[in-house]
C-alpha cells in the first residue's frame, strides 16, 4: 500500500515538474526589435521582396 502511494506521489511530482517547465515563460518573452538594419555579408536584414538593392 505504501509503495502505491509513493509511486502516485512520484508520478504527480514528475508531471507537475514537466508541466511547469513547459509552460514557464510562454507568452512573456518580448519579440526582438531592431532599430538599425543589419547585414551579414551581402544579405540584408529585410526580406528580398522588400529590399531595394
Amino acid at each position: 500500500m505504501e509503495l502505491l502511494i509513493l509511486l502516485l506521489v512520484g508520478l504527480w511530482v514528475v508531471s507537475a515538474t514537466v508541466r511547469s517547465v513547459l509552460t514557464d515563460g510562454r507568452g512573456h518573452t518580448p519579440g526582438v526589435r531592431s532599430t538599425e538594419p543589419w547585414k551579414v555579408g551581402n544579405l540584408p536584414s529585410v526580406p528580398f521582396s522588400e529590399a531595394r538593392l
